[in-house]
């Protein structure tokens, strides 16, 4: 198996003026990424509204983004599900698809007990053969995978690595101390202090907007170890880091990008687009960080 590392951008998913998936410009949203140095893709994520899409449209996203990637760089398939069955079925289509990888949000309305997360997770790893990325977000998920819980998930053969996206970064030493090399941590929301703290890896929101510094921060941080420049590059992406926190991941996102002339849509209802506050924000984070596309990106 692929061993992932360095900062993993979450995909945003792009729509055309009529709401529908623009593939198009998905293609070239890809390759922007990819040239702008980041270390790998995730597709299907919460930040590319797959619980606003049908099962056609995120085949669709998957393939798109696998074949455009061309195995550039890893591309980790969103394969959540609130049923087992259907995680199941996404995972399996994703991984003849050609996915690396699987990132897999725990069932996120029953509530599940610590031994319903085992069974789901271990079901899933069973029935493929790629390496899964759980992904700790109670916030969005409803559920909260204690460094002990995760542990526990780590003795499934196939759970690699897991995505730790609340706002304790504690959770990073812990499920580092509990785990060993069982897993492979990735920062969710806090990626300088996750590295700070041992992650090797960062899936981020931000970087749909600031690839390259994104990326940077990772090889600032874990691979030159140099810290002074790793806070440097931290403090210059904070406002974007900022502006996509919370409940603009996805809008905020995509105004961004907006703003940059990297237009990729409006986010699908019962999303709204970012009101004019926060189009005015974002107009003055461009405007200060000389954020623009590359002409590929467009």
């Amino acid at each position: 198996m692929k061993e992932f590392n360095g900062t993993f951008t979450v995909l945003i998913t792009p729509f055309d003026k009529n709401n529908k998936f623009d593939e198009a410009r998905m293609r070239s949203f890809v390759d922007w990424q990819i040239e702008q140095g980041i270390h790998g893709l995730v597709p299907l994520g919460s930040t590319g509204e797959f619980l606003s899409m049908d099962d056609d449209e995120k085949k669709q996203v998957a393939r798109t983004v696998i074949e455009q990637a061309a195995g550039r760089v890893p591309v980790l398939v969103g394969t959540g599900a609130e049923s087992t069955e259907d995680a199941i079925r996404y995972s399996r289509q994703a991984e003849a698809l050609g996915a690396d990888g699987l990132m897999i949000i725990p069932p996120y309305y029953c509530n599940p007990t610590e031994d319903e997360l085992f069974n789901h997770y271990k079901r899933i790893a069973d029935a493929v053969s790629l390496p899964i990325m759980i992904y700790n977000n109670p916030n969005a998920a409803n559920v909260d995978m204690l460094p002990e819980t995760v542990a526990r998930l780590s003795t499934i053969d196939n759970v690699l690595y897991i995505k730790e996206s609340t706002l304790e970064v504690t959770r990073v030493r812990d499920i580092i101390r509990l785990c060993g090399d069982r897993l492979t941590v990735f920062g969710g929301v806090l990626g300088f202090e996750s590295f700070v703290s041992g992650a090797k890896g960062w899936v981020a929101v931000g970087s749909n907007v600031m690839p390259a510094e994104f990326a940077a921060l990772y090889n600032a941080t874990v691979l030159e170890e140099d810290l002074d420049k790793a806070r440097e590059i931290y403090n210059h992406i904070l406002p974007v880091i900022d502006f996509v926190f919370g409940h603009r991941y996805v809008s905020g996102t995509k105004a961004l990008l907006d703003e940059m002339g990297l237009s990729v849509g409006v986010p699908r209802s019962p999303r709204l687009p970012s009101p004019a506050q926060d189009r005015e924000w974002a107009r003055q984070i461009v405007s200060s960080l000389g954020l623009a596309a590359s002409p590929s990106g467009q």
